[in-house]
């Protein structure tokens, strides 16, 4: 017996599926016979195309969307301003219309509107979403978005178009995502924005960043990997998921050290589903290599995504949220995934490589050869990176912090034996 609160999946006006709850608040799932008949996707590793229910009681369908949703302070700060109960279904229900991937959750008597809407954002307005770290549950005209993104940060989609800012109503798509200062960690956005350039710069694919300001107050502005801007300015949504949602883990445990998935486990899912994998599993190699080097300990499972295509492939998303941790005090420096047994990085060594050659099936020397290539890249991009991050935005002192990081990890690294 469904819920009769239950919620409806949709994929723009193709109706994917069914929610609801049991008496203890897990969340099951039914995908709907004309989406399957009609070939829809899945929208899962972990929920395959298949007639019948994911029961609640199996838990894949309740940690799948529930991945969905913001963590930490700022699920609790919604749950605040929304007056709702702090339970995912709840959040599901008010903030579920526009997710990450091409899934939006509605009331049971509510359809997707083809017909999207928007609100221009004023330089005021903007100034005041960058003060208040992007909370638009508090919007002026009463009515309240259904904006959800998964993570701990604060953050908040908005359409651009024309070089404006709009702020997405109801379900309608966002194309970007505005990432602010924290109050203890100011320089966040610089550091995201300077990380990800770097990461670029030695050949990984990572999504389109730029740093803005408005009233002496930086903020990141990301393009959207799973969007699509058409020439008229209509967002088309592609489907994505991370890889706690493509693994079967809760968001609760995204960090290897509180019983997630490992680095290999991730290895192992792109040789089985990649439509590429000889590419996307060097790209996700040199990624941990990276994040190792370049002072990342916060590359965990959940920033790690899948990108469904149109035309049937799955790769690996282009990498996101890459920020140098290290250089910033009073974060957990050791790693979110371990190298080999270790999750200090700055006592990785070659057999610590050489282990986690061995977990993922690799000759060590391959991956010994790796690392060694991506630390002298490193070395070879830092000035030339920070240079163009400067040209482009001024002088940031605070970028020294990361240029010690990565100095002394890939040196560490190339002194070697």
């Amino acid at each position: 017996m469904l819920d009769p609160d239950g919620l409806n999946v949709w994929s723009d006006q193709r109706l994917v599926g069914y929610l609801w709850r049991n008496t203890q608040g897990l969340i099951g799932f039914r995908y709907d016979e004309n989406w399957l008949a009609q070939g829809g996707f899945a929208v899962s590793h972990t929920l395959p195309l298949q007639e019948g229910d994911f029961l609640p009681d199996e838990s894949l369908a309740h940690r799948f969307f529930a991945n969905l949703l913001p963590e930490g302070g700022v699920r609790d700060q919604i749950v605040r301003d929304l007056k709702i109960p702090n339970t995912d279904f709840d959040l599901l229900r008010t903030i579920g219309g526009e997710c990450a991937g091409a899934l939006s959750i509605l009331e049971a008597e509510h359809q997707p509107s083809a017909d999207y809407e928007y609100h221009k954002v004023s330089d005021e307005e903007l100034a005041n979403l960058v003060a208040r770290r992007g909370q638009v549950y508090t919007w002026t005209d009463n009515e309240r978005p259904r904006l959800s993104l998964a993570g701990a940060q604060d953050k908040c989609p908005l359409l651009v178009r024309d070089g404006a800012y709009w702020l997405p109503r109801k379900e309608s798509p966002s194309s970007h995502i505005l990432k602010f200062e924290l109050s203890d960690y100011r320089h966040l956005p610089a550091y995201e924005t300077f990380t990800t350039l770097l990461a670029e710069a030695i050949g990984l694919p990572v999504v389109n960043i730029q740093l803005r300001s408005i009233a002496d107050t930086h903020y990141a502005l990301i393009e959207r990997y799973d969007r699509f801007l058409l020439e008229n300015s209509r967002v088309v949504r592609r489907h994505q998921e991370d890889f706690c949602q493509a693994l079967g883990f809760g968001h609760e445990k995204k960090y290897q050290e509180y019983g997630g998935p490992t680095f290999a486990d991730c290895y192992r899912l792109i040789q089985e589903i990649s439509s590429d994998p000889a590419n996307d599993l060097q790209y996700l190699l040199r990624w941990q290599i990276f994040n190792v080097l370049a002072g990342n300990s916060d590359g965990h499972a959940k920033n790690l995504s899948l990108l469904y295509r149109p035309n049937g492939e799955i790769r690996l998303a282009p990498f996101y949220d890459l920020v140098c941790t290290r250089a910033i005090e009073r974060i957990d420096y050791h790693l979110a995934f371990s190298v080999g047994s270790e999750r200090n990085p700055g006592i990785v060594t070659t057999k610590h490589w050489s282990e986690l050659a061995q977990q993922c099936g690799l000759r060590p020397k391959f991956l010994q050869d790796l690392v060694q290539d991506v630390a002298a890249k490193l070395l070879t991009q830092l000035q030339p990176v920070k240079a163009r991050f400067q040209s482009r935005y001024g002088e940031y002192p605070a970028l020294q912090r990361i240029e010690q990081v990565v100095t002394k990890q890939c040196q560490r690294t190339l002194s070697a034996e």
